[in-house]
């Protein structure tokens, strides 16, 4: 299946430097030659480590690589690579989502966990399938052609646009948080301080958005995983040794509050698009399966760790960000904050990427317009973005949304049907017809739940 035009600088497909090469190979079989360079497919043979794929995997299901630093000589070089998803958001989200459901919630953690662990699983299946499968959109074209590259370029570009939105309510927030009482009387306009932390972040991060060589970004915001390990030392320290305890008892379990719990554990694995980079990458991708069970574990560990610190530091009262309950006189909750503040202003140009080229590459102009059309897109998303971050400020219900709606759909949804039309299992009864059919099920009542729910609390609370 050959990729569709330029789709591939829509995905999340940017690639691990220097631990890539490509060859040319031919798929022929038995001695028939190809006569054309035409008939030859350009081959990514990977290069990466055990080791750094899991770094690699973990700062795209975010939270704690810094255990394989430890076995990492060349550090500096890692930190290069490729960037998470949704780095930092998630587990500055973690102890809302446990205080939403309750404690016993905290199982739902582990039972979405194992099953983006499995998706992650057959997102691999669908690629050995199909040597011509590089991208994550390349699933869904090869299983519902040129549909299911949409619906799966769509789900993801929506995804990235709203995280990115989200970055920008964390801006304000937690800003405003450090510098409270801020604002503006124009005219009779008041603009409160979250309002214009938010517009002072936006104009930070336009010269990263205007760039189109992003490599420098790469190497601050590659660094997210150890942000989110500084981040959860920081919320230990500020519970232990600076004094805030843990006194929170918090509720056993709510039933009301699962699909908000459910949701934001979703959010927090949506690291599907990023895999076939970094399975492409891999020197020895028969060690693949091992690098997603030990990322999983780890981000797995470190999510539970989060929600439970944040949950039992400040009970029923914590917030949508754990850091706005963080006492802003302490060393350690000043640590934590400006960490959740700076990843966010490096990540954001990355992120928007995607969705720059999807736009430029529908918009026909000659090579002197190019730079024009790339400032003129990237300008108009960013303010975009800041004006649904200024419209709606609530945080803790957008990103259920984001985890609901789109975070579901593209780690759980389209990795298990994809994989049922490709490899034909739908047609075969039997265990593995059984494990996806009940993975979509769980899936589909995810979506329809929670987004309802959080589409209810968001205009509930306009």
């Amino acid at each position: 299946m050959a990729s569709g035009g330029d789709d591939g600088k829509n995905s999340i497909t940017i690639p691990l430097l220097g631990d890539e090469k490509v060859e040319q190979r031919s798929f022929y079989n038995g001695d028939q030659l190809p006569k054309s360079a035409d008939d030859l497919d350009s081959v990514h043979v990977g290069n990466t480590s055990f080791f750094k794929t899991c770094f690699h995997g973990i700062n795209a299901i975010s939270v704690l690589s810094l255990i394989f630093l430890y076995f990492q000589k060349y550090w500096m070089k890692i930190l290069t690579k490729f960037d998470g998803v949704n780095e930092g958001i998630g587990i500055v989200s973690i102890p809302y989502a446990l205080a939403s459901g309750g404690w016993l919630s905290i199982s739902l953690l582990f039972m979405i966990a194992i099953a983006c662990y499995y998706t992650g699983l057959l997102v691999k299946r669908c690629m050995d399938m199909d040597p011509h499968i590089r991208t994550f959109p390349d699933i869904g074209q090869r299983a519902f052609g040129d549909k299911g590259r949409l619906m799966v370029s769509i789900a993801m570009n929506s995804e990235l646009y709203l995280v990115v939105t989200g970055y920008l309510i964390l801006e304000g927030d937690n800003l405003n948080k450090l510098i409270p009482n801020v604002e503006v009387n124009l005219g009779g306009l008041v603009i409160g301080g979250t309002t214009i932390f938010a517009i002072l972040a936006t104009i930070v991060i336009l010269p990263t958005v205007l760039l189109e060589d992003l490599s420098l970004l790469s190497y601050v915001s590659a660094s997210g995983a150890l942000a989110s390990t500084v981040f959860l030392l920081s919320l230990l320290w500020n519970g232990t040794i600076d004094g805030t305890g843990f006194h929170g008892k918090g509720t056993v379990f709510r039933w009301s509050g699962i699909p908000a719990a459910v949701s934001l554990y979703a959010f927090c694995y949506s690291a599907h698009p990023v895999l076939p980079t970094l399975y492409n990458a891999m020197r020895n991708k028969n060690q693949f399966s091992s690098v997603l069970f030990v990322c999983f574990l780890v981000c797995t560990l470190g999510y539970a760790a989060a929600a439970i610190l944040g949950y039992l530091m400040f009970g029923e009262d914590v917030e949508s960000q754990v850091t706005l309950n963080l006492p802003t006189g302490k060393f350690s909750s000043q640590v934590a904050i400006y960490t959740t503040l700076v990843n966010p202003i490096a990540k954001y140009a990355l992120m928007l990427t995607p969705i720059v080229n999807a736009v430029k590459n529908k918009i026909s102009c000659n090579y002197r317009k190019k730079r024009l059309t790339h400032v003129i897109v990237s300008t108009t998303l960013l303010i975009s973005t800041l004006v649904v971050a200024v419209a709606i400020p609530l945080f803790g219900y957008l990103m259920s949304l984001v985890g609901a709606l789109l975070s579901v759909s593209a780690s759980i949804l389209v990795p298990s049907v994809c994989y049922l039309k490709i490899s034909g299992a739908y047609k075969r009864f039997g265990s593995e017809m059984i494990i996806n059919y009940s993975i979509i099920v769980m899936g589909v009542t995810i979506a329809i739940v929670g987004t309802y729910t959080s589409l209810v609390d968001i205009i509930q609370n306009l």
